[in-house]
């Protein structure tokens, strides 16, 4: 990517609003463009339903917004599936797939000076989605295996799809199911997501990037071997110090971190205004520089802006009931998402403004 950052600004894909327009133009309004996710207008907006779209076992209950995957069907799809799988269209994003995509993509992106996209990753999906037994498919080694190379190849196709619109594309792959490999209740730990994301990363044939929103274990993540790293910095009361060393690192060889310091839940957004978020982030910013041997103007130049979480409770219902966290915290009633979001977005060019202002960018 021939891209600086220089605190520009990006948000979350998944937005609580009910038209699509106002969403997309919200989304083109910020410096690093996405398509928005509509899960409050359909189903078929949900990550998950969209991930599930060609993958093998699984099926889509509209009426009763359930992702389901049947371990008979999925054998029984695996010899279809096989002759698709060198089929780079079988991975594109359709005109079905997505109410906003044909018309980001049909917009002029490329006098941004970069633009994103996202898939649901697969250890989110893994731990989401459940087969008959109500077992997470992240647990059966062979559905687990296809799952990572499917969504890989999506990442692939989608970034293909951007790159032609703007050089400097790249897609997150949204995977807040990185923030339970750690429970002692998951049989899937964060040894075994650690090898199977280096191999899943090493494969991206963009930039690769990763968004995570729940329980950030910064120096954890930032062995996966990523670019870009999004994450929700405001859950953090301060920033760690013994975090100071492996960020430097990473931004030292080239790494993007974008800092999630907007929050969107009317509780926390409410007592902040863009300079005590200023003043925040760069406090943060200083622990790191103050601990290791990078400078706050290096952190700030590698560094992009954006909410801290989607608001937007995800609607998917899986069959393994309430074993596992939700998706994100409980933001307020539906009918003031939208404001919520819209006010968290209206913070951005503001912290962004003054991130520049003092580190001359």
């Amino acid at each position: 990517m021939d891209f600086e950052p220089n605190c520009q600004t990006t948000a979350m894909s998944v937005m609580p609003h009910r038209d699509a327009k106002k969403a997309l133009e919200l989304a083109l309004g910020l410096d690093i463009p996405f398509w928005p996710q509509l899960p409050r207008i359909s189903f078929s907006e949900d990550m998950f339903a969209q991930l599930a779209d060609g993958f093998p076992g699984t099926s889509v209950d509209f009426e009763e917004k359930r992702v389901i995957f049947d371990t008979a069907k999925f054998m029984e799809d695996l010899e279809e599936y096989s002759a698709l799988m060198g089929n780079t269209m079988t991975y594109e994003m359709g005109e079905m797939d997505s109410m906003t995509f044909p018309s980001f993509m049909n917009t002029g992106l490329n006098g941004h000076q970069a633009i994103r996209g996202q898939v649901c990753g697969p250890v989110n999906f893994g731990f989401r989605v459940a087969d008959e037994e109500k077992r997470p498919l992240i647990y059966n080694d062979d559905v687990r295996m296809l799952l990572f190379d499917f969504v890989q190849r999506r990442v692939n196709a989608q970034y293909h799809e951007l790159v032609k619109k703007n050089s400097n594309a790249f897609v997150w792959v949204d995977e807040p199911g990185l923030g339970w490999v750690f429970s002692s209740f998951s049989g899937y730990n964060d040894v075994q997501a650690r090898e199977d994301y280096q191999s899943f990363m090493a494969g991206m044939e963009g930039p690769r990037a990763l968004h995570l929103c729940l329980n950030v274990n910064l120096p954890y993540l930032l062995e996966l071997g990523l670019d870009i790293l999004s994450i929700d910095v405001f859950q953090l009361d301060v920033m760690p110090r013994v975090y100071a060393s492996d960020t430097a690192a990473f931004l030292k060889s080239g790494g993007i971190i974008s800092w999630g310091i907007v929050p969107t839940e009317s509780v926390t957004l409410d007592p902040q205004t863009p300079q005590t978020l200023f003043e925040r982030l760069t406090g943060y910013w200083k622990v790191i520089a103050d601990s290791s041997d990078i400078s706050m103007e290096q952190i700030a130049r590698q560094a992009l802006i954006a909410p801290s979480k989607c608001c937007i409770r995800n609607a998917v219902m899986t069959n393994i009931d309430d074993e596992l966290p939700q998706l994100t915290d409980y933001c307020q009633p539906a009918e003031i998402e939208e404001s919520l979001v819209e006010r968290a977005f209206s913070y951005l060019p503001e912290i962004s403004g003054m991130l520049k202002e003092r580190f001359g960018l």
